[in-house]
């Protein structure tokens, strides 16, 4: 009776808790009890309480667990009590299969990609190295310009149509003159018509121009500035025989343009201004016409240094006559400085320094023999703020640099 009054009392007091609102946000269900035995004895009291069996696992269907193969080093695990998701591979019969490994094309193909994943890792780092570089030695590196960027700067500033005759002897076909010469005979064709006006505005990237049955390359050669170190013996123009020419001096020059530059056609040197025979030092050699022209023209006022090497004693009055100048061609030319070398031991004749700056023909040789002097030999020493490298022997020469060239006034 104990016990019931026991039981009793619990029931009663499960009765007074508050009973759960459906109106909450979060509602846990409760585990429901399947059966629920309870034995009573009159001696003592027994509970015996049992629930329902879990709930069994899925297994695969009979079917799918015949088609998988298998293992051959009996790793895998069963597939009784899990399920397994297979690799469906096409067998060498080409028919599809299953098995529980993934095939080994895939592992192949996962080593490959990381091992180019790390080369393109190694290129990216050798690249950035270089550029690095490229800039501690020589200044910052080529910028990228975008594909908007370049096709502005090919509407706007890109080259514009030359002169036929120009571009004639940029290809290195023959002289300004002598392509002129060219044309007026008839012998050159522009988009297939006969062109006999030097002065037709051409483009070789997109005209087609024959000369002599020739097609001109639509490439031009690069601008090319030379800075030779002038011997005698050798005459600024072609065409005699009796001397040789300077250009004979860049054989090695012509030889190796080919490889160190496929595919476009060789340039046709020529010198800016001229030294005669006897007159060694520095001569400027280049295919840029523009260039040439603006550094000879008197009217650039493009100062040169001259070394004259004087037979005899020279006197003050001497200096005096040259620095009064004389008349050149019909025009009187008057030197920018004249000054008395000091003398040197292992040298015998006195030397002068001369700068001119108008260039007119024989002018440094024509103001020394207006005053009474003979010169034993004359050299060439400066162009502008360009001076001749001392270690520069006769008959060698050297690129010019953007900074040479605009030490002599060119800014193009």
């Amino acid at each position: 009776m104990a016990a019931l009054s026991s039981l009793h009392n619990l029931s009663a007091t499960l009765s007074l808790l508050p009973k759960p609102s459906l109106s909450l946000p979060c509602i846990h269900p409760i585990r429901t009890l399947h059966r629920f035995a309870c034995s009573l004895s009159s001696s003592s009291t027994e509970f015996n309480i049992s629930f329902a069996p879990p709930k069994p696992k899925p297994r695969p269907p009979p079917n799918l667990k015949a088609l998988i193969p298998p293992e051959e080093d009996g790793d895998s695990p069963p597939l009784d009590g899990q399920l397994i998701i297979p690799w469906i591979v096409r067998g060498e019969d080409g028919n599809l299969k299953l098995q529980a490994h993934p095939p080994s094309r895939l592992i192949h193909s996962l080593a490959d990609a990381s091992t180019q994943n790390s080369k393109k890792k190694k290129d990216k780092e050798m690249k950035k190295q270089r550029k690095k570089e490229s800039a501690a030695v020589g200044g910052a590196a080529e910028p990228k310009l975008s594909k908007a960027a370049r096709r502005f700067y090919n509407e706007n500033f890109r080259d514009q149509p030359q002169r036929l005759s120009k571009v004639l002897a940029a290809a290195g076909v023959a002289s300004r003159r002598g392509s002129e010469e060219l044309i007026f005979n008839g012998k050159v064709t522009v988009n297939g018509s006969v062109c006999n006006a030097p002065q037709t505005r051409v483009d070789p990237s997109t005209d087609i121009i024959y000369v002599n049955g020739s097609r001109l390359p639509k490439k031009l050669p690069p601008k090319v500035y030379l800075a030779l170190n002038k011997p005698k013996g050798y005459i600024c123009s072609s065409g005699e025989k009796e001397f040789k020419s300077v250009i004979d001096l860049f054989e090695d020059f012509f030889k190796g343009w080919d490889k160190k530059n496929p595919g476009i056609p060789k340039p046709r040197l020529f010198t800016v201004g001229r030294l005669d025979v006897a007159t060694t030092g520095m001569l400027i050699v280049t295919n840029d016409g523009d260039f040439a022209q603006k550094l000879s023209h008197p009217s650039s006022m493009l100062k040169k240094e001259y070394i004259a090497v004087i037979d005899g004693v020279v006197k003050t009055q001497h200096l005096v006559n040259i620095s009064k100048g004389t008349v050149i061609e019909g025009m009187h030319c008057t030197p920018d400085s004249v000054e008395l070398m000091p003398r040197q031991p292992d040298l015998k004749r006195p030397r002068l320094r001369i700068v001119v700056h108008e260039g007119r023909n024989h002018e440094v040789r024509e103001l020394v023999k207006n005053a009474g002097l003979e010169i034993h030999s004359l050299k060439r020493m400066r162009i502008g703020g360009f001076r001749l490298p001392s270690d520069l022997g006769l008959g060698k020469y050297v690129e010019l640099k953007q900074s040479d060239l605009r030490a002599m006034g060119w800014k193009g």
